[in-house]
C-alpha cells in the first residue's frame, strides 16, 4: 500500500489498516466489538475481543500484502498462540469466571493495491 507522498506504508501501519478493517467486518456480520489491542498486565495479548451471541471470541488478524509468502495463518505459530493464550486467560479472569463458551480465531487480511480487502476467518484455529 502506498501513501499519497509515494512512501509505502510502514509494517505497523498495514496491521492496523488490517484490525480496523477486520473491527468493521465483525460488526457486518453481526457480532460485537469488545475491545482492541489487549495487553494483559504479565504478558499476553489479543488483538481483537469480540463477542457473537453468548460465544466470546479472542481474534488475532494477520494482514499481509497480496504475493507474500505463504498465507499470514501461517505466522501464527505455537509461540505466538501462547502469547494470545496468556492474553485470553486474562481476560477471563477479569470475568471471573471461565463457564463461558469461547474459541480463538484467526482472522487473515489480503491486500492488493486498488482492490477491496479480502477476508477469511479461522475458526478455532487453535
Amino acid at each position: 500500500m502506498i501513501h499519497k507522498d509515494g512512501s509505502a506504508w510502514t509494517p505497523q501501519e498495514v496491521g492496523e489498516f488490517g484490525e480496523r478493517v477486520a473491527c468493521h467486518w465483525l460488526r457486518s456480520q453481526g457480532e460485537k466489538v469488545l475491545y482492541r489491542n489487549y495487553r494483559a498486565p504479565h504478558g499476553g495479548e489479543v488483538d481483537i475481543v469480540a463477542r457473537r451471541g453468548k460465544l466470546l471470541l479472542f481474534i488475532e488478524v494477520k494482514t499481509r500484502r497480496s504475493g507474500g509468502v505463504g498465507r499470514p495463518l501461517d505466522a501464527v505459530d505455537r509461540s505466538k498462540q501462547e502469547l494470545i493464550e496468556r492474553g485470553a486467560n486474562s481476560w477471563l479472569k477479569l470475568l471471573n469466571t471461565r463457564r463461558i463458551p469461547w474459541r480463538f480465531d484467526v482472522i487473515e487480511v489480503i491486500l492488493e493495491e486498488g482492490k477491496p480487502p479480502h477476508l477469511n476467518r479461522v475458526a478455532n484455529a487453535f
